[in-house]
């Protein structure tokens, strides 16, 4: 009597295969999606915005309702072409999917992304400054808790009406800090585009001693409001 071997059990661990792997695929495109429409990080490259964020760390971004959402106060990642930094040169090919790849994973290669802190909403007017020294926002005076000790509010005047769909942002290291003051003769102003926020700072996730919430800070004493709101609403109460 002849007795018939038992199958090869290859064709069964070859289906683990193709199933770990579509696995890997769905976790890393599921990842990928969190990254490119909810959060994001980046890298501080520079001290304009300390004691807030210091050069070296990395952060996390919201995206979601990135120029929808926007509070006097909050401390912004933006896209800077054109109005910061010059437009760069068109990339083609391979650079091109490069530059497209870094955009969801986190970096953005060649690109001009900048964080600053809002101080001006649409329709508002800016100056610098009262005898006190402080910026006005609508002819009302900012008290600015979280600017680099020794710093001015600025010691550049300035006088700019926001416009319709732009922000006025400055740096938390006044001193130290290319902000909106810097680019009053580029496009735009010296503001940027809501449309450019790419979104909300909102932790600290390296290094470790600096792991910690950012919290959304509203100047005191200011015209209180969010986006499109302006002038309109200077005494309706801040939101926290």
């Amino acid at each position: 009597m002849t007795t018939t071997p038992p199958a090869p059990r290859v064709h069964e661990r070859s289906r683990t295969g193709p199933r770990f792997l579509l696995l890997l695929a769905l976790a890393l495109v599921v990842a990928l999606l969190v990254r490119s429409f909810l959060v994001q990080t980046f890298s501080i490259p520079s001290e304009s915005m300390s004691p807030t964020l210091e050069p070296g760390e990395r952060v996390l971004v919201w995206r979601v309702g990135a120029g929808e959402d926007v509070r006097r106060g909050d401390v912004v990642v933006f896209d800077g072409t054109g109005t910061f930094a010059p437009a760069p040169a068109e990339r083609t090919g391979l650079a091109s999917l490069g530059v497209a790849a870094g955009r969801v994973l986190g970096f953005r290669p060649g690109e001009s992304d900048f964080v600053k802190r809002v101080v001006g909403l649409p329709g508002e007017r800016v100056t610098c400054c009262d005898d006190g020294g402080r910026l006005l926002v609508d002819g009302r005076p900012l008290d600015e808790p979280y600017l680099r000790a020794g710093d001015a509010p600025s010691d550049q005047a300035f006088d700019v009406e926001v416009p319709a769909g732009r922000l006025w942002v400055m740096g938390d290291h006044r001193s130290r800090s290319a902000d909106s003051r810097s680019h009053l003769g580029s496009p735009g102003g010296g503001t940027v585009a809501l449309g450019d926020v790419v979104g909300r700072v909102v932790a600290v996730t390296w290094p470790l001693r600096a792991v910690g919430v950012v919290e959304r800070t509203a100047p005191a004493a200011a015209a209180a409001g969010e986006v499109g709101h302006g002038r309109d609403d200077e005494h309706r109460e801040e939101r926290p």
